[in-house]
């Protein structure tokens, strides 16, 4: 009886000893896969430094716009009070980046921002590139058109615009849509404020824009009308959020937000307020209203210049140097920096800037960022004004004070820069005013100085042509003011 039952407790023991891994195994995937399935590195990202940055291009009422909130200007719209809605689900804060629509998704592939929500389509082309969450709003596309001209296009036929030229803003599912129309000339911007200016001048025929977007245009200003053209089904505007690529759990969380607030109606009262706070300061004058942005604009401006040609000139120096220098090398350097830069364009170098800085684990601010490619930019075109300078003293002078016994560094130091000064300044000055009027570049990744704000305003007030002339105004102002000072300067060390 003993020995019946010791066996059966060692057949039983060794059974255990032989499942037992396998179900701890089993147990530990499970719990694995679990875990995997609750976060990911970019939701772990968003959780560890307790922010979510959320970029759009406020230019979009009703979408995200900015918008006077108790004295305050703030960015607000249905997109942002989603996005406020993601941030309170994931537990964190909410940092809003303002930039150009085509640089957010090279932002998002960067780790600039953690998320996109700025009437964002998902595209064949885009799925590649990044994450998409559930469709949040669906809007067909329509036309905005002069309300002279609605009567030739209210049949919707496509053939009716066949020889026009048609707007629609880059890199968005309305610009593909324009492309279906058989004859059209498609004009592409990147801000539509722009696109509305080019309607009213009469340069466009229409402009494609979601019907939330025309409808708001057209209540706005009496000038404008909506027709509907038939576009094919798929080129309805579906919007989603768009998060970096592999972030399923991230998809998830954002999903479950929008499932709630497009259920339960949240999501219309959130268009509803949009909509009130579009025509919210109807009772206050144009410059109570947008004047503080053009103010705040200029200022940023100048400190943009400043820091520009501060940089540049450092650098500059040093460049022009190098290619003064009888060191092959160093003159090989300074020649290849030079012409680089001055063959390339300022905005390929902000977005170098923006984007390379971040990939190599510099996170720098807009403003820091294009500051720095101003400067660089700067560099190579004071490193030609000293170049110069510097060649225009006569060869002798160099050769005197070598002959005294001075190096070839206090040479340059005390006998010839000097006298260059006088040729360098000038030149250094249109510089500065050039340096003022290129900084309008720099709002397409999100600093907000003169252009940016012009743009702020478009958005905002619905009127594409007035701001533009304030903001010319000012660069003016701006521009022949410093030209009178320096031409002051350079009659005093002419004397």
């Amino acid at each position: 009886m003993f020995k019946k039952i010791s066996k059966k407790m060692l057949t039983w023991m060794t059974l255990a000893i032989l499942v037992l891994p396998l179900v701890l195994a089993s147990a530990a995937a499970f719990t694995t896969k679990a875990s995997a399935a609750e976060t990911d590195p970019t939701l772990e990202r968003i959780q560890k430094k307790g922010t979510l940055v959320v970029g759009l291009s406020a230019d979009y009422a009703p979408y995200e716009f900015h918008s006077q909130i108790d004295g305050k200007d703030q960015i607000v719209g249905f997109d942002v009070s989603l996005a406020k809605a993601i941030a309170k689900k994931l537990g964190v804060k909410i940092q809003i980046e303002d930039m150009g629509f085509d640089a957010l998704l090279g932002a998002l592939k960067t780790g600039k921002i953690d998320m996109i929500a700025s009437g964002f389509s998902a595209t064949p082309e885009r799925e590649t590139q990044v994450d998409f969450s559930h469709v949040y709003l669906k809007s067909p596309q329509t036309m905005i058109v002069l309300k002279t001209n609605k009567a030739k296009y209210e049949s919707g036929e496509l053939s009716a615009f066949s020889g026009q030229k048609i707007g629609a803003q880059t890199q968005t599912i309305q610009e593909d849509a324009a492309k279906t129309i058989p004859g059209a000339t498609v004009v592409s911007l990147q801000k539509y404020p722009n696109l509305i200016s080019q309607l009213s001048q009469g340069v466009v025929a229409g402009v494609v824009a979601e019907k939330t977007i025309a409808q708001a245009y057209a209540d706005q200003n009496p000038k404008f009308a909506v027709v509907e053209p038939k576009f094919s089904a798929d080129s309805t505007g579906q919007t989603s959020i768009a998060v970096p690529k592999n972030s399923p759990a991230l998809v998830a969380q954002v999903n479950q937000v929008i499932d709630k607030v497009t259920t339960n109606g949240q999501f219309n009262n959130w268009k509803k307020q949009a909509q009130k706070q579009m025509f919210s300061s109807k009772d206050k004058s144009y410059w109570q209203k947008y004047g503080h942005y053009f103010v705040e604009g200029t200022g940023i401006t100048l400190a943009l210049a400043v820091v520009g040609v501060l940089i540049g000139t450092t650098l500059g120096t040093f460049f022009a140097l190098l290619k003064l220098s009888s060191v092959f090398i160093l003159k090989a350097i300074g020649n290849i920096y030079v012409e680089y830069v001055r063959g390339t364009p300022l905005l390929v170098q902000a977005f170098m800037v923006f984007f390379g800085t971040q990939a190599i684990g510099l996170h720098l601010s807009a403003f820091v960022a294009g500051s720095l490619a101003m400067g660089l930019n700067s560099a190579a075109y004071v490193a030609e004004i000293i170049r110069s300078g510097i060649e225009s003293v006569d060869k002798g002078q160099t050769e005197a004070a070598r002959s005294l016994g001075l190096s070839h560094a206090k040479t340059m130091r005390l006998v010839i820069l000097p006298q260059a000064v006088r040729t360098i300044l000038p030149a250094l000055g249109n510089e500065f005013v050039s340096v003022i009027k290129e900084g309008s570049v720099i709002s397409v990744i999100g600093v907000g100085e003169l252009m940016y704000e012009t743009g702020v305003v478009q958005g905002a007030s619905f009127e594409p042509f007035m701001p533009l002339v304030i903001a010319s105004l000012i660069y003016f102002v701006l521009t022949f003011t410093i030209s009178r000072v320096l031409g002051y300067a350079e009659r005093r060390m002419a004397r």
